[in-house]
């Protein structure tokens, strides 16, 4: 199992912010990009989802920019994941997308996946961005 780039990005940029929350105004993906090493393309294409999904709150004009929509203690790094990936599943089991396995009728496995992706899914919500944010500083 691996994370997409741009899953990771979004989890680099979300921890960037959470470092700012409470600091100076708003932020602009020109400043996160910075700071991050994100290619400034990409920043503005994952400020824009991760504000389509809630986690962040945008402003227009003079003093505008975007900031944390919730403290970062609220915010899980399943809740960053699954707003770029879309819901967190393992399998198309989980998925509820079975087009692609063969042994739909038969698995006798297919029970017990449920089981695993929600403690993978646990195992990223129990992480949140103020903790993430403490240990990137260290």
């Amino acid at each position: 199992m691996r994370l997409s780039s741009l899953a990771d990005y979004a989890v680099v940029l979300m921890a960037a912010a959470a470092r700012h929350c409470g600091g100076v105004g708003r932020l602009n993906a020109t400043l996160l990009a910075e700071e991050t090493g994100v290619p400034l393309p990409t920043a503005q294409k994952l400020v824009s989802r991760l504000a389509a999904a809630g986690l962040l709150e945008s402003a227009r004009g003079t003093g505008g920019g975007f900031r944390l929509s919730r403290p970062p203690s609220a915010i899980s790094l399943a809740d960053v994941i699954e707003a770029v990936e879309g819901p967190i599943a393992l399998t198309s089991c989980v998925s509820g997308t079975r087009d692609d396995c063969a042994i739909d009728g038969s698995c006798r496995v297919k029970p017990h996946w449920s089981v695993v992706n929600g403690a993978v899914r646990g195992a990223l919500a129990g992480v949140s961005l103020a903790s993430l944010s403490v240990l990137e500083q260290a």
